[in-house]
């Protein structure tokens, strides 16, 4: 077992915590502790209320650089935090991937990508992360993310998309996975041939499944295939509809400019043709989304997806000078489970990238993402700089 920090210690508050406002605590910093940027966030509440805030943690600051995974912990709904401990080690036994850039290979580099934890009705936490963008491990944790199992090499659940899609390069998420009411785990997965720009092209997206509380996992069918309008369906959220069903809301690259998706009634099979959503610009750039269910108690049932914000333009127009800058995060909400987008509103209006939500259980959202050092809508410099938490009480959200 892998301990964690027991300890507690309080953050600063960028805001204050008074009624309808946003409360925002640096959780992760660039250049603490070795490493020149944290990244790729993901947080989830587990069953017993506590909040676990987990990322990639760079030493340097691409794709295939020399990465470790840390989490901290929280147990009064993220106002307080245990130090950031490390949970997933380089795992230098494992052979660089043999399509990783040249330098990687030839500087030993081990990369370990895309760390996904998926929160179990009985109290567990299981997690997955990939190592070298060609294996995938899980491991589990049944004290409330305090500790985690020894852990389990699942690459296998990937090998079986092979005769469909002779992948790679492989990568689970990123942010969180869900669990289905009927008790299925259900992990959003993206995979590439890696013929393409950073070894992370072409691409399509699946899932992955486990019905027996994660001992053993199975591949999904591929919900987003690569074509000349989808081009590239890459890093995939997940979320379960109020009616059942399961919503992939997919990255990509094809010229509507806008988010892609599809809806299974399983989370693994029948997936309806994808479809862009007419509201959802996509700014080439990871998205999250989470369900607000009625019984929170805080309004009707609501989706909420937090992405850098760019007004939609018509599809199929060029794409703007400034369209992949990554600023001006901002929460959407939708009232018919996705359907349509209508609300709008600016969380971070400067520099500003990926994102994580989950909801605790008054209601209260969640948001951890990327930011600048710099604040506000004319602040300069890149997005990397910190991860940031955000306590987003359901009444500021748009109406």
């Amino acid at each position: 077992m892998r301990r964690l920090f027991a300890a507690v210690i309080a953050g600063a508050w960028m805001a204050s915590a008074s009624a309808g406002e946003v409360e925002k605590i640096d959780l992760f910093e660039a250049g603490r502790d070795g490493y020149v940027m944290y990244r790729i966030p993901g947080v989830v509440v587990t069953a017993k209320g506590s909040v676990l805030a987990y990322c990639e943690a760079r030493k340097s600051g691409g794709d295939w650089s020399d990465i470790d995974v840390f989490l901290r912990r929280s147990e009064d709904g993220g106002k307080t935090w245990s130090p950031q401990t490390q949970i997933v080690h380089n795992e230098a036994s494992v052979p660089p991937n043999p399509v990783a850039p040249k330098s990687h290979a030839e500087q030993g580099v081990r990369t370990v990508n895309n760390p996904v934890a998926i929160v179990d009705r009985s109290g567990a936490v299981h997690f997955l992360y990939c190592v070298e963008y060609g294996r995938c491990f899980y491991m589990k944790s049944d004290d409330d993310g305090r500790t985690f199992s020894t852990p389990v090499d699942v690459t296998a659940t990937f090998d079986a998309f092979r005769p469909e899609y002779d992948w790679k390069v492989l990568a689970t998420g990123p942010g969180h996975g869900i669990q289905l009411a009927n008790g299925r785990l259900v992990v959003a997965v993206w995979l590439s041939t890696s013929t393409g720009a950073n070894q992370h092209h072409p691409s399509v997206a699946a899932t992955i499944y486990s019905d027996d509380g994660g001992k053993t996992w199975r591949r999904g069918d591929i919900a987003a295939p690569d074509t000349p309008e989808t081009d590239d369906p890459n890093e995939t959220v997940v979320v379960q509809l109020a009616d059942g069903r399961v919503m992939l809301n997919v990255r990509n690259e094809g010229p509507s400019l806008r988010r892609l998706v599809t809806i299974s009634p399983d989370g693994a099979t029948g997936w309806t043709k994808p479809e862009f959503v007419k509201e959802l610009a996509e700014p080439i750039c990871m998205g999250s989304i989470v369900r607000l269910p009625a019984s929170a108690g805080v309004g009707p049932d609501r989706l909420i997806f937090a992405q850098p914000h760019k007004t939609p333009i018509p599809a199929g127009s060029p794409m703007p000078k400034e369209w992949k800058d990554r600023k001006n995060l901002s929460i959407k909400v939708s009232r018919d489970s996705g359907a349509t987008w209508p609300l709008v509103k600016t969380l971070e209006p400067g520099p500003s990238a990926y994102s994580d939500l989950a909801v605790l259980p008054d209601g209260t959202i969640l948001c951890l993402y990327e930011r600048s050092r710099e604040v506000g809508p004319d602040a300069k410099g890149k997005p990397y700089d910190r991860l940031t938490l955000a306590r987003i009480p359901a009444s500021w959200l748009p109406e």
